[in-house]
């Protein structure tokens, strides 16, 4: 586990540390550590944390137009003078607007795959949503669903759909997360099939800033969004990805029981996950060298 800074502690999660720098600004800290089955992994990936937070700033500028967000500064050479002591942040941290979260995480799924898939082969709907029948697994959906989940006392999110979520938040802020939410997914997925990257499913997470609702968290990341190469794609099977199933496959091929403690991972599965990782962010963003870390 990364050491924690000497500043106020907000919360500690599975990928990030958040700071209270005062009742306006907070500083996330995306750390190397990686989580699978709810566990955190003893390993760290290298570059893991600054490349989730260049894709989150990259992300973050292209969709401003959609909705607001959170983001007030990710360059270390422009943060606060209290802050320069801690070279550790250079690359993996942003100063954000202190929001007031909303506590859903909202789904959007293109493509029919994971639990998704799971469900709908039981002949379960999906958060309400009877999909047709004859889908293979990674099919692309008629459309895109919403399909929210809320975060459950222990082990996986809760998925729950649109009738309970306009009863947790009401009508009117229910209708803007789900309609915020699809012009995002549709943003992105068009924005990564030209970069060669389909995004199969993706949540994003929203907060209140006095009454204005803005996009906070991150976005379009190999931790929160499903990543498959579009010159590979082909449905009926499982698809090579570039986000962290490649490690959650191995711990399925390895019988894990997953529960804690989480197995140490071999360096070829530590070397191959930043490579994954390094190749989605170059491949969006047409960069080769991530910002910030000079």
């Amino acid at each position: 586990m990364e050491e924690l800074l000497p500043l106020k502690l907000k919360c500690r999660g599975k990928v990030r540390d958040v700071y209270e720098l005062s009742k306006k600004r907070l500083l996330i800290v995306a750390t190397d550590r990686i989580s699978a089955f709810d566990c955190v992994l003893p390993n760290l990936i290298p570059y893991k944390g600054k490349i989730l937070t260049a894709l989150s700033v990259f992300w973050f500028k292209k969709t401003r137009g959609i909705i607001e967000n959170h983001l007030i500064q990710a360059d270390f050479n422009r943060f606060p003078k209290e802050l320069k002591k801690y070279p550790y942040l250079k690359g993996r941290a942003m100063l954000v607007k202190q929001a007031r979260p909303i506590l859903v995480e909202c789904v959007v799924r293109g493509y029919l795959s994971g639990s998704a898939y799971l469900a709908y082969k039981k002949g379960r709907s999906i958060s309400g949503i009877k999909l047709p029948p004859g889908l293979k697994e990674s099919d692309k959906l008629p459309e895109p669903i919403f399909t929210p989940t809320i975060k459950a006392k222990k082990g996986h999110d809760k998925e729950i759909d649109e009738r309970y979520l306009i009863r947790l938040l009401g009508k009117n802020t229910a209708q803007k997360l789900k309609t915020i939410s699809l012009k995002l997914y549709s943003y992105g997925l068009s924005f990564a099939q030209k970069r060669g990257i389909i995004i199969a499913d993706t949540k994003f997470e929203f907060g209140w800033l006095g009454r204005k609702l803005i996009l906070i968290d991150e976005i379009f990341t190999p931790d929160s969004s499903r990543f498959w190469p579009k010159d590979e794609y082909k449905p009926g099977r499982a698809q090579k990805s570039f986000d962290k199933q490649f490690v959650r496959d191995y711990l399925i091929k390895i019988k894990w029981n997953k529960k804690p403690p989480a197995p140490e991972l071999p360096p070829e599965v530590v070397r191959k996950t930043s490579q994954k990782y390094l190749e989605a962010y170059q491949r969006l963003t047409g960069r080769h060298s991530l910002p910030f870390t000079n």
